[in-house]
């Protein structure tokens, strides 16, 4: 789990609160997924949805030795992300 935010929606009754939740998951050799898990009012179905989805969106990274081959920067939105190979 990356990280849980709280989010509220205004409506004419009041606020209604609510979850956003981010997961990657990997396999260990080789396979990575990210799942985002929004407007779920139960810790529940929040966190059985994301892992799924997660899941389902696996991918491969090429590996050599156990270890990514170069190091990789990439920005998304404004998150900047950076892998790097293991020592």
């Amino acid at each position: 789990m990356i990280a849980v935010n709280r989010v509220t929606k205004v409506v004419k009754g009041g606020r209604i609160l609510g979850f956003a939740a981010l997961t990657v998951v990997g396999d260990g050799d080789g396979r990575i997924g990210m799942g985002k898990r929004q407007g779920a009012r139960g810790a529940r179905s929040r966190s059985r949805r994301r892992w799924e989805r997660a899941r389902r969106a696996m991918g491969r990274v090429p590996l050599r030795g156990g270890t990514l081959q170069q190091s990789v920067h990439a920005k998304h939105g404004a998150a900047r992300v950076m892998l790097s190979p293991a020592a």
